[in-house]
């Protein structure tokens, strides 16, 4: 398992998102060199978690839980076969593009370790949105990416450090409970009589799933 690139984006004009400023950092290219990667900081005030990429919507965007998005290469090789264009690594946002790692199939509370420093931990899988669709120029894609739920992940910072494209990866902790990123994914889009299931991961799951199985479960109850 290995990382083959660590992706930055840069403030880039579009008409696809709500802030006011029309910008959005999710065109993210491959880094030529090592980027730090640390907490960023709470949601809505912090952006991501690599040190050069830029965060632009920060409502539903960047914060400690969701200082790096990783994509598997390989489901970018299998939308590329779908889509029938190719996929550079970095076009869906991810600031990991990785190999030999299935990241939708990750484990929340997951840990992976990159290169000799750097320790993250998966929180749940990512969500698609109108600037996702737009930048990708793919109609219906919110629809077609969630019925596919090759999500990839989140992932908070452990322990911070520098990474850089060629980097190992080592699962160096898997919990036992079963709930992955895909079935967090749909368990909040799709499948809500999932949500129960989530409680399992426990405080490694993203708050804002955590919070809104546990709403979920009390209301069954009532």
């Amino acid at each position: 398992m290995e990382l083959l690139s660590v992706n930055l984006g840069i403030p880039t004009p579009s008409p696809h998102t709500d802030q006011k400023d029309g910008v959005t950092g999710i065109d993210k290219r491959p880094a030529d060199g090592p980027v730090r990667v640390q907490a960023p900081g709470p949601k809505g005030v912090a952006g991501g978690g690599l040190a050069g990429d830029t965060v632009c919507e920060l409502r539903h965007h960047g914060g400690d839980d969701q200082a790096v998005y990783a994509y598997a290469r390989e489901d970018l090789d299998d939308w590329e076969k779908e889509l029938g264009r190719p996929l550079p690594n970095g076009c869906f946002g991810e600031n990991l593009t990785t190999n030999g790692l299935n990241v939708s199939d990750a484990l929340i509370g997951e840990r992976w370790r990159i290169g000799s420093e750097v320790v993250l931990e998966v929180t749940s899988g990512r969500i698609p949105c109108r600037t996702f669709q737009g930048h990708l120029g793919e109609r219906g894609w919110v629809k077609r990416f969630t019925r596919k739920g090759a999500t990839g992940a989140y992932l908070r910072v452990i322990e911070p450090g520098e990474i850089r494209a060629g980097d190992p990866i080592e699962i160096i902790h898997r919990p036992a409970h079963g709930v992955t990123a895909a079935l967090q994914f749909r368990a909040v889009t799709t499948e809500r009589e999932l949500l129960p299931r989530l409680l399992a991961a426990g405080e490694a799951l993203h708050p804002e799933s955590l919070a809104r199985a546990r709403k979920y479960v009390a209301a069954q109850q009532d």
